[in-house]
């Protein structure tokens, strides 16, 4: 009979022993292989963060945050000289603009057409370029932006009626719609720096030419019943729409993106900028070129903010998750060798006279120790095979549950963004490049890819060498003759 034969054999002399190994076996490698997964989709969305926000910087007019604020507006001499700091990989300019919608009401016999008002100026402190358009807002306005549009007096203009039999005109005042957000921007990049999730078309070709092109939010293209290749007006300009994308949030997909150029020449300000967003090349670089960035540009020009403190705090959050996990891997894999060891020591002791009769009929001490790896490999990968279904039904529960705490915490630290929207940018869809930690750190999915699980087993399989080694070993002490006296 072959070693292999003889070794499958004996993992199933006992069966209800060996169901109990390997009931022992799963928890512990299935514990093991979920907190490998959870490891690895921990990691992977650090490096996601460092990659995607952690390295942004935001400059914006120096006294003016979002649509509130003073200061005066920062220019595309300013974007050139941004990108000669040390350590800066791009500068991306933005022109943020607040449509309205355009209204038509009666006024006695004549039609006229109206604007809506709404509260707060242009990006950067700025007064409101009167832009409209013949969209209509994808979020309607509520509780809050009726409240809001109220308290700042800026509803729309009252029409009169006749008189009533009091004869006090009566006066009428239509519903208040949100302003759509259009953001002129000069590359193909959100408002942190991170590509646009285009989910249908194509982008706007050259960002920083002419196009009379847009980008539309997925919610804001339906509620008006437009597609890839529809028209729209802004200003009485005619766009048409290249692709759409979505942002994630409401707010973000009531938005419209257009090349720069395009949204400076709808407000009339050629080469003026709302906002920067200056990518570094590294986090470790984030403090000096911020330093370097606000002492070139000048700080009575503009505020260079820093808003990934707040990310910083939830990679550190993950970084202690990520540590957690592979201390508790590396614990359960313990744990499965430890097992392992101890049944093989026990399986020795048990078959002292069969390793006895091998060895007396000559059987080398290297076909009796590879017969113990071999069946404890056998152990090991029934083990392996439900503790990976185990691990690909718990991981995502694990991984949950290691970060939930840390989002907690993540979530507390949360500040008002540079924008004048919480967590926004000025005037960006989406809020600003460092809101939504929270959203980023809950975000994190544990995948069960075969690469992950193949790495895992390949760890079990080779504790389980290592934990049958010893009692291998063991046969080598075992002399036949002393052996076969005892009998």
């Amino acid at each position: 009979m072959s070693v292999l034969a003889r070794s499958v054999g004996n993992a199933f002399r006992n069966k209800i022993r060996t169901a109990a190994v390997v009931a022992v076996l799963t928890v512990a490698i299935g514990l093991a292989l979920a907190m490998l997964v959870a490891n690895q989709a921990v990691g992977a969305k650090v490096q996601e963060l460092n990659a995607s926000v952690g390295t942004v910087l935001t400059v914006n007019p120096a006294g003016g945050q979002g649509f509130e604020g003073g200061g005066e507006p920062l220019t595309a001499e300013q974007a050139a000289k941004a990108a000669t700091v040390p350590n800066v990989t791009s500068v991306v300019g933005t022109k943020a603009l607040r449509m309205r919608t355009e209204t038509t009401t009666a006024s006695g016999t004549s039609g006229t057409t109206q604007t809506q008002g709404g509260p707060g100026g242009g990006p950067g402190g700025q007064a409101a370029t009167a832009v409209t358009t013949n969209l209509t807002a994808a979020v309607d306005a509520g509780t809050l932006g009726n409240r809001n549009n109220t308290s700042n007096g800026t509803g729309n203009g009252a029409t009169g009626n006749a008189a009533g039999p009091n004869g006090t005109a009566n006066q009428t005042q239509p519903a208040f719609s949100l302003p759509i957000t259009a953001t002129g921007i000069e590359a193909e990049v959100d408002s942190t720096g991170k590509a646009l999730n285009i989910t249908s078309g194509t982008g706007l070709g050259d960002y920083k030419a002419v196009s009379g092109k847009a980008l539309l939010g997925t919610t804001l293209a339906e509620k008006n019943k437009l597609s890839v290749g529809s028209t729209f007006t802004i200003n009485g300009q005619t766009f048409t729409v290249a692709g759409t994308f979505d942002a994630g949030t409401a707010f973000g997909n009531n938005a419209v993106y257009l090349t720069l150029a395009d949204a400076q020449k709808l407000a009339n300000l050629p080469d003026e900028l709302s906002t920067m967003i200056v990518t570094v090349n590294s986090m470790e670089n984030v403090d000096s070129a911020k330093t370097a960035l606000q002492a070139a540009l000048g700080s009575d020009k503009a505020d260079v903010t820093q808003g990934q403190r707040n990310l910083e705090t939830a990679v550190s959050s993950l970084n202690s998750v990520k540590g957690i996990s592979l201390v508790a891997f590396i614990a359960a894999l313990a744990t499965a060798g430890l097992i392992i060891l101890l049944i093989m020591v026990m399986l020795v002791r048990e078959r002292r006279r069969e390793i006895g009769v091998l060895k007396a009929i000559g059987a080398p001490n290297r076909t009796i120790g590879l017969q113990f790896v071999l069946e404890a490999l056998v152990l090991a990968t029934l083990g392996s095979v439900v503790g990976a279904v185990v691990a690909s039904f718990a991981s995502g529960s694990i991984a949950s549950a290691l970060i939930s705490t840390n989002t907690t915490t993540t979530a507390g630290t949360g500040q008002r963004g540079a924008g004048g929207f919480p967590g926004g940018g000025a005037g960006f869809p989406g809020g600003g490049p460092f809101g939504g930690a929270q959203q980023l750190l809950t975000s994190v999915t544990a995948s069960v890819s075969p690469e992950i699980l193949a790495a895992g087993v390949a760890a079990v399989f080779g504790v389980a060498i290592i934990g049958a080694l010893v009692p291998a070993l063991l046969t080598a002490r075992i002399r036949p003759i002393e052996v076969l006296r005892g009998e």
